[in-house]
């Protein structure tokens, strides 16, 4: 639905800039500039607070304490790897606890074991190091996997690689003999999925998005010099336009299948900033970093179809099998997204994760979505991301 002249003006220049979580968030003020953002004391706009609340059924001071243990598991995730060393089998946030959970080989020494409880996090035993399983995955990527198997990825909880298969295709002789060489790689196991995934680009429809040809897709975040996207938005070279028709930049860089990410740059009067916005449905929400949350933490989309939805992570290093090709290191989470919402943003906090790619649901009935990690992208391509 289009707005003014002016406010339409000032929202897809802003969005253009790649709001780092979403494209959703409130309208600019009438003189072009953001609307106010949360202060560097808070741990999130209000907008993000209310969509958790709405989607993951908080209170407010549920919503702002789960946010302050997600920090502090986010902030010991890495320390807890290096302290574990070639013991680490994985680690997650505990969904009654708040704890983050690390997981241990049999054979972690004692002092390995106090020194993890010591920072307060949980430990649990596991048959495998997240080495041994991540090596499981690198060999089932290199097989060619049938439709109906849409997704793998490591699971530190059960300690094996999990692979996806639709529901009622499991005994379908295609998708045994995957499941016979999936088994011979390492420790397998095999759940059921409701729908197969799909990349969530759109043809042409109202609302404030780019345009690649007759492709809407929605910003990313921003970064020095453009903006990150998904790459089956569009191919090097590229041209991309805003929804009033204007050029912004051009497609620099894009992978897809294999991985789903790109970058445009932006000029002809068009520019950069590390906000969020929210489409009257949320308030603006600055990008201050790219901290990777965990497993287990709570996560908020935005696109430019959907607006502005949450959930959790539920797993990550996940390859996904779309019907144009296998995506690989992919977080999967229990957010929606819809066609048009692809290249938006995911946000944990104030800290922007990645890209959307595709999932299987919609808004109405619930669904899958998976998103490529903004660090990845970063690296890929040399970039800095926007940051307040």
């Amino acid at each position: 639905m289009r707005r003014s002249t002016c406010t339409a003006l000032t929202l897809t220049a802003l969005l253009m800039l790649g709001a780092p979580t979403t494209v959703s968030a409130s309208p600019a003020s009438a003189d072009g500039s953001p609307s106010p953002t949360t202060s560097a004391k808070e741990p999130a706009s209000a907008g993000l607070l209310d969509a958790m609340q709405r989607d993951l059924g908080l209170s407010r001071t549920q919503a702002e304490a789960r946010l302050a243990t997600e920090r502090t598991a986010t902030d010991l995730e890495p320390k807890a790897r290096r302290t574990a060393g070639a013991s680490y089998g994985g680690s997650w946030i505990d969904s009654s606890s708040g704890k983050l959970t690390v997981a241990l080989t049999p054979d972690a020494p004692t002092t390995t074991v106090r020194a993890l409880r010591a920072t307060g996090a949980a430990v649990r035993t596991v048959a495998h190091s997240a080495g041994q399983l991540d090596a499981t995955k690198a060999r089932l990527d290199k097989l060619s996997a049938p439709k109906s198997v849409s997704s793998w990825h490591v699971d530190p909880k059960t300690s094996t690689v999990v692979v996806t298969v639709l529901h009622g295709r499991r005994a379908d002789k295609d998708v045994q003999r995957f499941l016979t060489r999936a088994r011979r790689t390492g420790p397998v196991t095999v759940e059921e999925a409701a729908a197969a995934p799909r990349t969530y680009a759109a043809g042409t429809v109202g609302g404030d998005p780019y345009y690649t040809g007759n492709v809407r897709c929605s910003i990313g975040f921003s970064v020095y010099g453009g903006f990150v996207t998904a790459g089956h938005c569009g191919q090097p070279g590229a041209g991309v336009s805003g929804w009033d028709g204007s050029y912004i930049g051009t497609f620099q860089g894009s992978s897809f299948p294999d991985n789903d990410y790109a970058w445009v740059s932006v000029g002809n009067g068009w520019w950069t900033v590390p906000v969020v916005l929210g489409w009257g449905t949320v308030s603006d929400q600055l990008v201050r970093g790219s901290a990777e949350a965990p497993v287990g933490a709570s996560i908020c989309r935005s696109g430019s179809t959907s607006h502005w939805h949450c959930g959790t992570v539920l797993a990550k290093n996940e390859t996904v099998n779309y019907s144009q090709g296998a995506v690989h290191e992919m977080t999967k989470t229990s957010v929606c997204a819809e066609p048009g919402d692809s290249g938006g943003s995911f946000i944990s906090g104030d800290q922007a994760q990645g890209v959307t790619s595709g999932g299987w649901g919609n808004c109405t009935s619930g669904g899958e979505t998976w998103f490529q990690p903004v660090n990845e992208i970063l690296n890929r391509y040399g970039l800095t991301l926007h940051t307040a």
